[in-house]
């Protein structure tokens, strides 16, 4: 097989190369296959012991979060009991006023009928007068009598002490120990207290503190539960497992039923003969893990194999969440992959010794014969061919020589076919020229010097509804008419005396304009003189009327800056005014009638507020800003906005059939109904009807919409009207920028596009419907907002002591404005916090770098200076990582879509106290994570 010696050398220079390159890949490869695919199914144990960890976290501050709400409503609900009685009872003695009635009988008679109210569990009502003698009070034994004899001296004081505090402060919360009715326990009890001074007596109702604890417990079973049955769910490894034990060794959540719920403490380790439990605990949260023997569940009572466990501790629990793997399964995926490469490679190297044999054969042989067929036409041979027939590249090469032995023989006949050849060529030219020509979107023409046509277009014998057959030979009075030819002759006898001639030709066609380009070019003989033109026409109405288009824009483009920065200077102004009534209103409470001149100017600037808010919105100057929604309310409101637009003969419908929840900006929600409600009017001009119709549907019921709409729960809204509706033509351009089917010049035909990009950008999806001369309807489409869905901030405006977060703290405040400035340094004096001003961002950079100490930044975007907002936040965040940082602004496009900037909370002008307390509290949190 290998006779030859050339054949010899390939074939063991192909076997040693084979052997070099697998020894290379065995070295090199298992081994890292070995170590890093052990790694991998051993951090696989890991991330799923922090996955059901983290899943573990987030149910404890559920329940956490889950307490002090539940804690809130019931004092809302205590609040709103007192607040009912004190009605009754004023009701009550107004009426008995009214009537003439003893008043104090009345009063008794209220009283008494307070016994028997309960709600709740064990909640009741009980009133007291100003010496502390309950006037009523459910249980007998108390009626009539004084707390201090009733509660003992330690309990008894205490209520006299509370109803001191309501008498004194009007009202309030307060926690004592109290028996249930018919108890004589004492139990923590939280009671919401208020004076009635024109009566006389303070009216209290309580909680009894463990019932808010048996909710609580019951919300804690039920994660205890949900992570138990995510545990089942979970395999690292083959057998692998994840179980959740406690400090005492009470096994909590396990896998196996037979363990569960069962006490582990007395499982002992077989290598130290200690507690399996105790040494868990001991490498709890330290990264490091326990390795320890155990037996296997098809060999129970062996503890002969090694085991592997890591274990995290959660505090809030109290539990121990603990990954457990055999360590041979971590191995063996390594071991099989190594092996099953050893034998692809030795089966890969008997391959491609048997190859190299084939190969190197099939190779070598063509070679000597195309060598004996080269020696034969070396004697002369012309004739010789080697007869080689192959589709690599030893068969074009010998069917190369071939064709070389061949041309050599018949040298005159191929250049014979190639002249021939070139001629057809150039008559295929010429064809595709005309073809070229014919489908040019400009009508090209061909005239001699008695402007006789010589050549058409297509394109230009449509436009005078000719072929062009008939139209060369015509002079061109005949073909563009007499009229035609008056007006361009101008340029036509400039172009036959040798100038080339651009100009531009209106004329009417079917009732509309028609705009051309016109460009004639003279024809010169081998003398130089002019012989023909050739003339070149170009539709550039469709440019002309994009152009006017582009001038709409940049104008629609200007007033949208020229709001914005208007918006920016209202906001500085507002924000100005706002601050200062809201400061007078907070320092001088007790003016008598101040309050009712203050209030409507809060009211007032609040509008204001809103207004600039729209016209930042008008500039899209603004970002979206979705939040949960309540779709009838934001309806509700719209509809309130345009009515004042629309006049009186045109009929508002509304129809709500849909009671959910969306996520979207409810500004531009507003902004695009408002649109469509003024398409509307427009279309309308002689009054008719105009609904707004919601309704709650599925994905399936959504085939008509603009593209395919996936399943799911969505809100429909629909608006319609009994104007003319919208043509085929109207219809497939509803939604491209300009296009509008007024012809008044008013109108910029932005209004559908821009509803068109907010809903695809929210994730909706949207239809025309109607039939022509019958009205038209427009169907938005939006996704309800899961009732678990994120997107709800925590309101730190009316926490209890949420002031004290900021005592003692510097902070410096930069705003180029005085006024505003004055403003919110009062504000942040208010709240507890030092402050430092600088009026430049030139002069904070200063003091960033002279200050110590310095606790946060609440500073302008857009000042003068060498940085703005963004700057100086970053250089806070280098000097004083922990301190928070609190941008403001009254544009809202100055915030960045990407970067740091995410990181820093930043609050609109002009704010109150209460959105600046809320602000400051985001950005200390915000602070803290960094």
């Amino acid at each position: 097989m290998l006779r030859a010696r050339l054949a010899r050398r390939v074939f063991w220079v192909v076997l040693l190369i084979i052997a070099v390159i697998f020894g290379v890949i065995y070295i090199y490869s298992v081994p890292l296959i070995q170590r890093e695919v052990y790694a991998i199914e051993r951090n696989s144990a890991r991330l799923a012991l922090n996955n059901v960890f983290q899943l573990a976290n987030k149910m404890h501050s559920n329940l956490e979060s889950f307490r002090e709400q539940a804690l809130q409503a019931h004092k809302q609900r205590l609040q709103a009991v007192v607040e009912l009685t004190e009605i009754q009872l004023k009701s009550r003695l107004d009426l008995a006023r009214e009537k003439g009635l003893d008043t104090d009988a009345v009063l008794d008679e209220a009283l008494l009928s307070l016994r028997d109210f309960t709600y709740g569990n064990d909640g009741y009502i009980w009133v007291a007068d100003q010496h502390g003698r309950l006037l009523s009070h459910p249980d007998p034994r108390f009626q009539g009598a004084r707390v201090l004899e009733v509660g003992g001296d330690e309990r008894g004081g205490r209520i006299r002490e509370i109803i001191d505090a309501a008498m004194r402060d009007g009202e309030g919360f307060y926690r004592y120990p109290w028996q249930r009715l018919g108890d004589s326990s004492p139990i923590d009890k939280l009671s919401y207290v208020r004076s009635l001074p024109e009566l006389g007596v303070v009216v209290g109702s309580g909680l009894y503190l463990n019932d808010l604890d048996a909710e609580v417990e019951q919300r804690k079973r039920l994660a205890i539960q949900e992570v138990r049955e995510a545990l089942n769910e979970i395999r690292v490894a083959k057998t692998g497992y994840l179980f959740i034990f406690d400090r005492s060794g009470h096994l909590l959540a396990h896998p196996n039923p037979i363990i569960d719920q069962t006490m582990a403490m007395d499982l002992i380790d077989p290598s130290t003969g200690q507690s399996i439990i105790e040494e868990l605990i001991e490498v709890a949260d330290t990264g490091r893990e326990l390795h320890y023997k155990w037996d296997r569940p098809n060999d129970p009572g062996n503890y002969i194999y090694d085991k592997i466990s890591l274990v995290r501790s959660l505090d809030g629990f109290g539990w121990y969440i603990c990954s457990s793997v055999y360590e041979d399964e971590l191995r063996a995926s390594s071991v099989v992959l190594s092996q099953r490469i050893l034998t692809i490679a030795l089966v890969s190297i008997l391959a491609a010794i048997v190859l190299a044999l084939f190969f190197i054969n099939r190779i070598l042989q063509p070679v000597r014969q195309l060598a004996l067929t080269a020696e034969q036409v070396q004697r002369g041979d012309l004739t010789a061919q080697s007869g080689i027939d192959r589709d690599d590249e030893l068969g074009m090469l010998a069917h190369t020589f071939d064709t070389m032995v061949h041309r050599l023989k018949d040298n005159i006949e191929m250049l014979d076919s190639r002249v021939q050849h070139r001629t057809e060529e150039l008559a295929r030219m010429e064809q595709r020229q005309r073809l070229l020509l014919d489908a040019l979107p400009a009508q090209i023409a061909h005239l001699d010097r008695e402007l006789v046509y010589l050549f058409v277009n297509r394109e230009y014998a449509d436009q005078f509804h000719r072929n062009k057959a008939a139209i060369v030979g015509c002079r061109l009075r005949d073909v563009v008419g007499a009229r035609m030819q008056q007006s361009i002759q101008p340029w036509i006898d400039r172009c036959l005396q040798g100038e080339e001639v651009r100009f531009e030709y209106r004329f009417e066609e079917s009732g509309r304009e028609r705009i051309t380009k016109r460009i004639l070019l003279p024809e010169r003989d081998a003398g130089g003189q002019v012989v023909g033109i050739y003339s070149l026409s170009l539709d550039v109405t469709a440019e002309k009327e994009a152009e006017r288009q582009l001038l709409e824009a940049q104008r629609m483009s200007a007033v949208g800056q020229l709001a914005g920065g208007l918006a920016h200077d209202f906001n500085n102004l507002l924000s100005v005014v706002q601050g200062n009534l809201l400061l007078a209103s907070e320092r001088y409470p007790s003016v008598d009638g101040l309050a009712r001149y203050l209030t409507p100017a809060i009211r007032a600037s609040r509008r204001g507020a809103e207004i600039t808010g729209r016209l930042l919105a008008f500039s899209r100057r603004q970002t979206l800003s979705p939040r949960r929604v309540d779709v009838k309310a934001l309806l509700a409101e719209t509809l309130e906005l345009v009515r004042g637009t629309l006049p009186g003969d045109i009929e508002v419908i509304q129809r709500l059939e849909a009671d959910a929840d969306l996520f979207v900006d409810p500004g531009q929600m507003e902004n695009a109904l408002v649109n469509l409600a003024l398409n509307a009017r427009d279309a309308m001009p002689e009054g008719g009807q105009l609904q707004f119709a919601v309704s709650e549907c599925s994905g399936a019921d959504g085939d008509h919409y603009d593209e395919p709409v996936p399943p799911g729960q969505y809100v429909e809204i629909r608006v319609s009207d009994t104007g003319p509706g919208f043509g085929a033509e109207a219809r497939a351009q509803a939604f491209d920028p300009f296009f509008s089917t007024k012809t008044d010049g008013r109108h910029s035909g932005l209004g559908l596009s821009m509803v068109y990009g907010f809903i695809k950008q929210s994730k909706g999806f949207i239809a025309i419907g109607g039939e022509a001369g019958k009205g038209a309807v427009i169907s938005l489409l939006l996704p309800v907002m899961a009732a678990n869905a994120a997107g709800e901030r925590r309101d730190y405006s009316g926490e209890e002591g949420g002031y004290e977060q900021f005592d003692g703290k510097l902070v410096l405040l930069v705003e180029d404005d005085a006024d505003v400035r004055a403003v919110v340094r009062e504000q942040l004096n208010s709240l507890g916090l030092a402050v430092i001003e600088a009026e430049d961002a030139d002069e904070a950079e200063a003091l960033l770098d002279a200050l110590q100490g310095l606790g946060g930044l609440v500073s302008d975007i857009r000042m003068p200076g060498r940085l703005n907002g963004f700057g100086l936040a970053s250089r806070m965040q280098e000097r004083f990582s922990e301190g928070f940082i609190l941008l403001i602004s009254g544009y809202t496009d100055e915030i960045p879509a990407t970067g740091q900037a995410h990181c820093w909370r930043i609050l609109r002008k002009p704010f109150d106290k209460a959105a600046l307390v809320q602000a400051l509290a985001e950005a200390q949190q915000g602070g803290k994570g960094r």
